[in-house]
């Protein structure tokens, strides 16, 4: 069972930056691909960014490409999202996930696809005001 935490959320002016973490346990998290989704009032949970289990290659969705950078660190079982130059239309709760697939599909997968991912956090809060 894997367990995931994201912290890091808050209220940021437009513009601003924040730095979201997921820190994770149970598993074995250097085999995992990770993902950010978010979720804003009314809406689906959409896809954000990913990241293969060795780093090397990520994926975003086109409303964030050159402002947020997902990037890991294994050894300390920790994804991260880093967010800048941030909209109002960024805000949503936002979780991370993993996704277990990448074992077998090998070090450079990613995907957006929610139904890969089979474990969730809890989520945080990002509101950015205008």
């Amino acid at each position: 069972q894997v367990q995931l935490v994201e912290s890091g959320g808050g209220v940021v002016q437009a513009g601003g930056s924040l730095r979201l973490s997921c820190a994770a346990s149970g598993g074995t998290f250097s085999r995992y691909a990770m993902g950010w989704f978010r979720q804003a009032p009314g809406k689906e949970r959409e896809f954000v960014a990913a990241i293969s289990w060795t780093g090397g290659t990520t994926k975003y969705t086109d409303s964030v490409k050159g402002r947020f950078t997902i990037s890991r660190d294994n050894d300390k079982n920790t994804v991260y999202l880093q967010m800048n130059s941030l909209k109002p239309e960024d805000t949503a709760v936002y979780y991370c996930a993993a996704d277990i697939s990448a074992v077998d599909n090998g070090s450079t997968w990613t995907s957006s696809y929610r139904g890969h991912y089979r474990y969730w956090g809890q989520g945080t809060q990002v509101t950015v005001s205008s």
